[in-house]
């Protein structure tokens, strides 16, 4: 009798990054010999700091005005709804399908979440946002484009302006990414990045908030701690945007440092290379996945030029049983998958219902659509071919439980 061969084994990690490069070190190095890790502790007044060169810079690779490096993509939603006034309960409209600190955002300046369906492409679901905005008469929508995906930007755009609605773009999962060959974050009034460790651009923590609205961002800047010093911001309205803003604005301190903004300055030079990579490993895992018939996945706007740095799938046939078994076997492997159907949050794939400070009734839709979804990063550390023998895995650690 022939012995069955032992199925390969994928050795990668799934949370090991690149390297931070060695240009990006020396700057760091620099930073901390001179010991002025502050944005505003510089050699002299008429010397921009390394938090406001990378605002200029990012704000110049967005074609955005102004832009403003905060401590996390979170503060940065917090920034901008406060900048916006949210009132006490008011509600604000945004994706069911995200991750948390979206709705932990709206809630931190007092706002109510109001929970959007998620469509079988992962993206928000336009007629229901339509039927959410009328009834509510909510102000603001948070736009997520949750794990990279990007709805349909003209038809959004378009309802937005119909019902008077400012909308902000969470752009943590889409940096680098395009819509009609316009930049992912200019669509909305205001659009807000992360620089987390998993993210486009690496610093541990950090974010970015952009907009072209003078006073938007003059009330952005005072809220994140400029303690009058708003004139070294380079990427900012002129002096004349804070006369009233200046003593009306509290200070919640949320600030970059210096030390992470040197960091980011090589990175972003790199990063329209990094985001080819990334999408050159998304299309190899994709035509893998493609091959079997059990598997189903989103399918892109044919508009949008998506940043893949991870990759979704659901297979719509499966029982809980064989989810988890899928789920085991996978793991057993090599293979980390993250899986938005379980009874309890793991790590980040919470879903609505793990949400206790929100009020909302079912959503049937995105129910059905997250109960079978998976997810996975592709971190630049993996080679095409990692990304080829992963795929495979999944490939056949699905065929074997659905025959």
């Amino acid at each position: 009798m022939t012995k069955k061969a032992t199925p390969r084994r994928f050795t990668g990690n799934f949370t090991q990054q690149e390297a931070i490069s060695d240009d990006a070190i020396d700057s760091a190095v620099a930073v901390m010999r001179s010991g002025r890790l502050h944005r505003y502790n510089v050699a002299n007044p008429d010397e921009p700091s390394e938090t406001a060169l990378l605002e200029s810079e990012f704000a110049k690779y967005q074609n955005q005005q102004y832009a403003l490096a905060l401590a996390s993509g979170g503060y940065a939603m917090q920034t901008a709804l406060r900048a916006l006034d949210i009132k006490p309960g008011e509600p604000v409209l945004t994706n069911a399908f995200t991750l948390s600190p979206v709705p932990g955002a709206i809630d931190a300046v007092g706002g109510k979440p109001v929970l959007i369906e998620t469509t079988s492409d992962l993206v928000i679901d336009i007629a229901h946002l339509e039927k959410m905005a009328a009834a509510t008469d909510s102000r603001v929508l948070m736009l997520s484009h949750m794990r990279g995906h990007i709805a349909d930007m003209d038809a959004i755009s378009a309802l937005v302006k119909k019902y008077n609605i400012t909308m902000i773009e969470d752009c943590a999962h889409t940096m680098g990414a395009t819509f009609n060959g316009i930049k992912s974050g200019c669509h909305g009034e205001m659009a807000c990045f992360s620089t987390q460790t998993y993210k486009h651009m690496n610093s541990g923590e950090g974010g970015f908030l952009t907009t072209n609205n003078d006073e938007l961002m003059a009330r952005s800047i005072v809220l994140s701690g400029s303690y009058m010093l708003y004139e070294r911001h380079d990427a900012a309205p002129p002096a004349k945007a804070f006369e009233n803003i200046r003593l009306q604005t509290p200070n919640c301190s949320g600030r970059m440092d210096n030390l992470r903004a040197a960091i980011l300055r090589p990175q972003l030079r790199n990063l329209d290379k990094n985001c080819l990579r990334w999408n050159e490993r998304f299309v190899s895992i994709m035509n893998t996945l493609k091959q079997c018939n059990s598997i189903a996945l989103a399918q892109p706007h044919p508009s949008a030029k998506e940043v893949s740095s991870s990759f979704q799938f659901s297979i719509p046939d499966f029982s809980d049983a064989q989810n988890e078994q899928f789920l085991a076997n996978c793991f057993e492997r090599g293979v980390e998958l993250k899986w938005f159907g379980a009874n309890d949050p793991v790590a980040y794939t919470s879903r609505y219902e793990s949400w206790g400070y929100v009020d909302s009734s079912r959503l049937e839709n995105t129910d059905q659509v997250l109960h079978r979804l998976y997810d996975c990063r592709i971190p630049l550390t993996f080679s095409i071919d990692d990304c080829e023998q992963i795929a495979q895995i999944i490939v056949e650690e699905a065929t074997e439980l659905a025959a």
